[in-house]
């Protein structure tokens, strides 16, 4: 069980993996909204992030408070992202992918227990989460890309 969670949190079994989706962005598109009802890339990867980093902290740290909903899970909009807001995006999403890898690895942790600090929901839950969470948001990276003739 811990081996599948691992290969579906990196991504790219039932869909594309998250390092070919975000391969060839284009910097000047990052912040470009293709339309009113879409995000941008940079918004839908650094909310990805913010989530989570939220639950990857419950999961770990019983002290843990979350930030409020929704401001503290999505950035202020940005059409200009620069390489260094679009770094720290991605290293931090990736940053946070192992983070969840070794929370699953770890023989300590029973991952079908209750969160410390917690009364029902389990670190399963909090890494189904995560993967249902990136698959969703990374389809519409994927229809953004569509959108502004930035994928192939």
């Amino acid at each position: 069980m811990r081996e599948h969670l691992v290969r579906s949190l990196r991504g790219g079994q039932a869909f594309v993996s998250y390092k070919k989706a975000l391969e060839g962005v284009k910097p000047g598109l990052r912040g470009v909204r293709p339309s009113p009802a879409l995000h941008s890339i940079y918004e839908e990867l650094e909310h990805m992030r913010r989530a989570q980093t939220d639950l990857i902290n419950y999961a770990l740290d019983s002290d843990w408070e979350p930030p409020d909903w929704p401001e503290g899970y999505w950035p202020e909009r940005m059409e200009a992202v620069s390489d260094d807001a679009w770094d720290a995006t991605v290293k931090g999403f990736f940053g946070d992918v192992e983070k969840a890898v070794s929370l699953v690895k770890d023989p300590k942790i029973d991952v079908l227990g209750v969160v410390a600090g917690a009364t029902e929901y389990t670190y399963l839950r909090e890494i189904m989460i995560i993967i249902e969470h990136n698959a969703y948001h990374l389809g519409k990276i994927l229809d953004i890309r569509k959108a502004l003739g930035n994928w192939k």
